[in-house]
């Protein structure tokens, strides 16, 4: 039987760690607590922070006891790790907002599901609640008279902020979240921290202040850095953030995403995001090699997700529209799936007219970007409008081809789609 921290290894979710065998050896004797932070600078976690939810959830499957922290203080400071320039401050309103919406986020990957029992190993703690006690002169005393200025500005995300400029509040950073791991410590009987891979800094210097004042080791390890295909970072900074929240990010945007991930990375993502044990994994590896096409990993790991982040029944939706749309079958879909589908996608309009050319229509709906190319596109067979393909670029669609007297739908080769309303 693989350990559990060999289950993580395997999973490849630990990439930095502080001393990983003394950890190994904790977790084969006795059950832990651990924790991990999430800062209310926006309204919704993203992929990222997903990540940190289920590897909390992986340990809470294991029998321990996880606490998940809202950075209410945390948050009013901003974390300097990981980003160029100073983030603006964010006010004490706002913040209240984010922490309630991220609390349902955290409530409904951790708690869903759960007996009262499991629901019991779960603590969501807001560390405002320890830092608004805590006078300024004291904090001084208490926690940076243990941290020098050379250590602080060794840390990578002080260090590459100096030519830009670091604020004295962000520089102290590092400090607040240190206490944070000693408070639930002292407190919690915490003894392990886990987080992103930016935040390799802030969770060893917790490690070093529980060392000092708590004459005891600890632990911490961080998870990979979720990117895209091309290694771009999936961050609501970068502006390529999947965000949890519905609104920002509909069940089926979040199903095409994982169901569009690339054969070479599928496998990886089925182990960061889904509970399927090793054989099953080992199974769909070697039908991603022998039957491609099929794409089997790609909506196992899309129907997981969508369920984990939303619900079984909009996963089942999703994947249906899917499947419609990846097949052809335009006209199995319902109004309001054609509807879900293009939701917060540009929609092109045609007014008051009966009819229109084919080649006005493509470049129209963006699909073709001239006239000329509109025609290449239609001699080369890559057009296709509510699931029938155009050849003839002499071709005039008329109003009553529409579905349900108002759409149509247009495929430009196999995956690029757009949306025309005709009123």
């Amino acid at each position: 039987m693989m350990s559990f921290l060999s289950g993580l290894e395997f999973r490849g979710l630990i990439y930095q760690a502080t001393n990983l065998k003394g950890l190994e050896k904790k977790l084969s004797k006795e059950k832990i607590v651990l924790y991990c932070g999430f800062d209310p600078t926006g309204e919704s976690l993203h992929l990222g922070h997903l990540l940190q939810l289920i590897t909390l959830k992986r340990f809470l499957k294991d029998g321990h006891k996880v606490i998940a922290v809202l950075g209410g203080a945390t948050g009013l400071i901003g974390d300097p790790s990981g980003k160029s320039e100073e983030r603006p401050l964010l006010a004490k309103k706002e913040l209240s907002k984010n922490k309630k919406k991220i609390r349902e986020q955290i409530e409904k990957i951790l708690l869903s599901g759960k007996t009262k029992k499991e629901k019991e190993q779960v603590l969501i703690l807001d560390n405002y609640g320890w830092h608004s006690k805590f006078k300024f002169l004291d904090f001084l005393r208490e926690v940076g008279k243990h941290f020098t200025v050379s250590y602080l500005l060794a840390k990578e995300s002080v260090k590459t902020r100096l030519e830009a400029g670091i604020s004295f509040a962000e520089f102290s950073y590092n400090l607040v979240q240190a206490y944070d791991f000693y408070y639930l410590f002292k407190n919690y009987h915490c003894e392990l921290q886990i987080g992103g891979s930016d935040q390799w800094g802030n969770i060893t210097s917790g490690i070093d202040l529980i060392k000092k004042l708590g004459n005891k080791e600890v632990y911490g390890f961080t998870l990979p850095l979720i990117t895209s295909s091309s290694g771009e970072k999936l961050s609501k900074s970068s502006g390529k953030a999947l965000w949890l929240d519905k609104k920002l990010t509909s069940p089926y945007e979040l199903y095409q995403y994982f169901f569009n991930i690339s054969d070479s990375e599928v496998i990886k993502f089925l182990k960061y995001f889904t509970f399927l044990e090793e054989l099953e994994i080992d199974k769909l590896e070697k039908e991603t090699k022998n039957q491609p096409e099929k794409r089997t990993a790609q909506k196992i790991l899309a129907f997981e997700v969508v369920k984990l982040v939303h619900s079984e029944k909009e996963a089942k939706e999703a994947k249906k529209i899917s499947e419609d749309l990846f097949y052809g079958k335009i006209k199995n879909l319902t109004e309001k799936e054609l509807e879900i589908a293009f939701e917060g996608l540009k929609v092109s309009t045609i007014e008051r007219k009966e009819k229109i050319s084919l080649v006005d229509l493509l470049v129209l709906s963006g699909a073709s970007f001239s006239k000329r190319q509109a025609r290449q596109d239609i001699e080369s067979g890559i057009i296709f409008i509510n699931g029938l393909q155009f050849t003839n670029k002499e071709s005039i669609i008329e109003k009553k081809f529409c579905l349900f007297k108002k759409y149509l739908l247009i495929k430009r080769g196999k995956k690029n789609y757009f949306l025309v309303k005709w009123s």
